[in-house]
């Protein structure tokens, strides 16, 4: 299975407007993809379009870390 790349800025702008079923699609597509072997990379996207990665994650612990962060608020 490739890796799933999760856009922070996607992630920002759901958690703005309080999307949680969109957020929690994310979260289960990035649980499949650890489950099938393959990581799920944090990435930001410029302006020009090219996404920046800069953290990966291949456990459930971690991606669970994640999910509470960006559940704290909502």
């Amino acid at each position: 299975m490739n890796d799933y790349t999760i856009n922070v800025g996607q992630i920002e702008e759901l958690q703005t407007i309080s999307n949680v079923d969109a957020l929690e699609n994310i979260f289960t597509r990035a649980k499949s993809a650890i489950v099938n072997g393959a990581k799920v990379i944090l990435a930001r996207k410029e302006r020009s379009g090219k996404l920046n990665k800069f953290d990966e994650m291949d456990t459930l612990e971690a991606l669970e870390k994640y999910r509470q962060q960006v559940f704290k608020y909502l």
